[in-house]
């Protein structure tokens, strides 16, 4: 997908101040039974569609409403994804800005769990 230059421009700054997670990292961690909240933040035509296993989905449009009530603890370690990695970060950064201190984007997102024929949810 082609992205805007303006929407390019916004999520690099984003990244600048957000933490980034590889698919490696989130599968060893998963490995080592670490916990963390494993956050889908797609729109919900795209988490029916299929998801990482083992999510949670808040999707990006209502992440900041909803994020106290459904992940109330701020110090737990949350991992977002999206599609790409774009989205992701900019949900990443604003929770970040509410007070959550352990907030990773998954860079590559859906796109790249797929490449990598990781187990999906229906």
């Amino acid at each position: 997908m082609k992205h805007s230059e303006a929407f390019v421009r916004l999520v690099d700054e984003a990244k600048t101040r957000v933490t980034e997670i590889t698919i490696e990292d989130v599968l060893r961690r998963k490995k080592d039974n670490e916990f963390f909240h494993f956050v889908d933040v797609r729109e919900d035509n795209e988490w029916e569609a299929g998801r990482a296993a083992g999510a949670i989905h808040i999707g990006r449009g209502i992440m900041e409403r909803d994020i106290e009530t459904l992940i109330p603890n701020k110090n737990e370690t949350i991992v977002l994804y999206c599609g790409g990695g774009f989205r992701s970060a900019l949900a990443a950064d604003n929770i970040q800005k509410m007070g959550y201190t352990k907030v990773l984007s998954m860079d590559g997102g859906m796109r790249r769990w797929r490449e990598l024929n990781l187990p999906e949810e229906k």
